[in-house]
């Protein structure tokens, strides 16, 4: 952690307050789709029921809580390892990971015609790309 009168303290801050949202964010979502995988897939199917996608619905489930989990815990290392060390090398692949699952939300939104839904991870998508831009400052 550099000092905190110094010009970098704002670079680590950021990195390390998007790390932790898309480790709160990550890790909750992924470890509800765990603990409730009967509820989830039920309701994901009623959801997909008239979309293009409604045969493949267990199989998204186990993609998107792997991608969720994956993103949760990279963020959760990189913030780790940004106190430890200073480095947001894991926090970048937090943020990328985190992006690339919200880009799988979202198509699946978009799929099942849930527009507000889509709209809503709008600005989750905006605040990882936040996340990759930061993570490569020095």
């Amino acid at each position: 952690m550099p000092p905190l009168e110094s010009t970098q303290f704002t670079a680590w801050l950021l990195q390390a307050l998007c790390a932790a949202f898309l480790a709160i964010l990550f890790l909750q979502s992924g470890a509800d789709k765990v603990v409730d995988w009967k509820g989830n897939l039920g309701w994901l199917t009623g959801h997909f029921a008239k979309s293009p996608l409604r045969g493949v619905v267990p199989l998204m489930l186990g993609v998107i809580t792997l991608m969720e989990l994956a993103s949760g815990a990279l963020s959760a290392v990189g913030l780790v390892s940004l106190f430890v060390s200073g480095s947001a090398t894991w926090a970048f692949w937090g943020a990328l990971a985190s992006a690339l699952s919200l880009v799988g939300l979202f198509f699946g939104q978009r799929m099942a015609k849930d527009y507000a839904g889509a709209g809503a991870l709008v600005p989750y998508f905006l605040l990882s790309l936040v996340a990759l831009y930061v993570t490569r400052m020095s």
